[in-house]
């Protein structure tokens, strides 16, 4: 059986008894394509074990596939508007919680709510925990990368993104998109993409194409460290000032001496786009070992 899903129509309905509208400071735009919109939520594999993250859960059509799919849906919603739609749809679901916050606190952390409510999950829990979501554009990277490196990542992330944002996961070195998104994601993950989502695939129709993404933990990945954080840290620095070398940006992070000493086994003359993932995961274990950052001017 086709499950239904939410038609503009119905959308627009909801939103007028609440007397709302899209919002967009919020990045609120719904995708109303009802195969895309069932294809995000079967990427997923959803079973009964799985709890399933939701940012910008809106008027609650991609909720309506999570709830019948997984364990529990947590929907993380900052707009009032969209909670009591929310509130309202799915008052008599019993695996449907509303996280009444905004996801993040400031650009490198996860709202308190949100951690609160990760930090809750049970060992089993964790291991089938799972991001799903159409996500709003403006939170979408600190979002992903605060997930990635907390304490509770999810084992799987399925999401729409503006193609931009997803062009920056899958970059090559020596292009204008590969950066420390890209590093990061593919130095830890496998990253998929699933579907071109065009304009018309959402109302309101927003002014590019997005991308559905599937990205997995690597079985084998490249970067096997005991801190991804610091990874990022270091790969941030390089990328300070993306047309100065690598010997540049990383005195400013790990000081004249240590960076001296960096370079006597590295090649700094290098900007950071020129290395690969490979390279740059090699480049963290010699700071790891010979190096460590004071953060000199």
């Amino acid at each position: 059986m086709t499950e239904h899903v939410q038609t503009k129509t119905e959308i627009k309905a909801a939103l007028d008894r609440f007397q709302a509208r899209p919002r967009k400071r919020l990045g609120q735009h719904f995708l109303i394509d009802g195969n895309l919109m069932r294809r995000l939520a079967a990427s997923a594999d959803l079973g009964d074990d799985d709890t399933v993250l939701e940012i910008g859960a809106g008027t609650g059509g991609l909720t309506d596939l999570l709830v019948a799919r997984a364990r529990c849906v947590l929907a993380v919603e900052v707009d009032p508007a969209m909670q009591a739609i929310l509130r309202e749809r799915f008052a008599s679901t019993t695996n449907f919680a509303l996280i009444v916050a905004d996801v993040l606190s400031g650009k490198n952390r996860l709202g308190d709510e949100v951690r609160r409510a990760l930090e809750a999950l049970s060992p089993a829990e964790r291991t089938h925990f799972k991001l799903v979501a159409n996500l709003p554009y403006q939170v979408a990277t600190p979002t992903l990368v605060n997930l990635l490196l907390s304490d509770t990542p999810p084992v799987l992330y399925c999401f729409t993104v503006q193609k931009e944002v997803a062009d920056r996961f899958l970059a090559s070195p020596r292009t204008k998109d590969y950066g420390p998104l890209s590093i990061l994601f593919q130095a830890l993950c496998e990253v998929r993409p699933l579907a071109v989502v065009p304009p018309s695939a959402f109302w309101p129709a927003p002014q590019v194409a997005s991308t559905m993404l599937r990205i997995t933990p690597a079985v084998k990945p490249r970067y096997d460290g005991t801190s991804p954080r610091r990874f990022m840290e270091l790969v941030r620095a390089g990328f300070a000032a993306r047309r100065k070398t690598l010997r540049f940006n990383l005195r400013r992070y790990l000081g004249a001496e240590a960076t001296a000493e960096l370079e006597r086994h590295n090649d700094l003359h290098r900007r950071a786009e020129e290395l690969s993932v490979a390279e740059w995961v090699a480049l963290d274990a010699h700071v790891t070992e010979k190096v460590t950052p004071s953060q000199e001017d």
